[in-house]
C-alpha cells in the first residue's frame, strides 16, 4: 500500500484520481493553524510600515535601519504566505461566509502585493550595490537600476508602505469578523457596508 500525503483539503479528489485511487490522506488538516501563524508577519510587516511612516531614521541616525528593514520585510513576507495557504485551509475546515472571506482574501493580496513592490525594490537596491562594477548596459542591468530607481523614491516607499498598512488592517478587521463576528471591531459595522459586505 502506498500512502500520499497532501497538505490542501481540496485537493484531495483531483490527487487521488491522479494517483490511481490510491489512498490519499490529508497531513495536519484537521486543526486550523491559520490564527497561530497569521500574527508573526502581521507583526513584523506593521513594524516595517511604523519604520517607514514615522521619522524614526531622524531620530535615530546611527541606527542600521536599512539592516532591519530588509529583514523585516523578508520574514515578514514569507510568513504571510505560510499565513496565505493556512488561510486557503481554514477557509475549507470552517466554511465561513463567502462575501468575507472573498473580501478578507482581496485585502490579504493586496497587501501582499504592496509589501512584494517595496522587497523589489529593496532587492533591486542589493543587486545593484553588489554588482555596482558592472558597467555594462545590458537589458538586465538597466532593468535593475530603473526598478531601484522607481521603487526606492521615497515618496514611493512612503505610499506603499502606508498603502500595505491600510490593507493589513483591513484585513485584520476582516479575519476578526471572521472569527468573532461583528463585535470584534467597533469599525465592522461601518465599513463592512461601505465593502458590500452583509453579515
Amino acid at each position: 500500500m502506498q500512502l500520499i500525503c497532501i497538505f490542501s483539503i481540496s485537493n484531495k479528489n483531483r490527487l487521488a484520481r491522479y494517483f490511481n485511487n490510491k489512498r490519499v490522506y490529508t497531513v495536519c488538516m484537521e486543526y486550523n493553524i491559520h490564527p497561530i501563524i497569521v500574527h508573526f508577519p502581521i507583526a513584523l510587516l506593521v513594524l516595517y510600515s511604523c519604520i517607514k511612516l514615522l521619522p524614526l531614521q531622524r531620530l535615530f541616525p546611527n541606527f542600521g535601519w536599512k539592516s532591519v528593514e530588509q529583514v523585516l520585510l523578508v520574514v515578514g513576507l514569507i510568513g504571510s504566505f505560510a499565513a496565505m495557504a493556512s488561510g486557503d485551509v481554514a477557509e475549507n475546515l470552517v466554511r465561513p461566509p463567502y462575501d468575507l472571506v472573498e473580501a478578507h482574501e482581496h485585502f490579504a493580496s493586496f497587501s501582499i502585493l504592496m509589501y512584494g513592490l517595496l522587497l523589489a525594490g529593496e532587492i533591486s537596491f542589493v543587486i545593484n550595490r553588489k554588482f555596482s562594477y558592472i558597467k555594462s548596459f545590458s537589458l538586465v542591468t538597466i532593468i535593475f537600476r530603473l526598478a531601484e530607481k522607481i521603487l526606492t523614491h521615497p515618496a514611493l516607499v512612503f505610499l506603499l508602505a502606508l498603502a500595505g498598512l491600510v490593507g493589513m488592517f483591513m484585513t485584520g478587521l476582516l479575519g476578526g469578523v471572521l472569527v468573532h463576528g461583528m463585535t470584534a471591531d467597533p469599525l465592522a459595522p461601518i465599513l463592512l457596508p461601505l465593502l458590500g459586505i452583509n453579515v
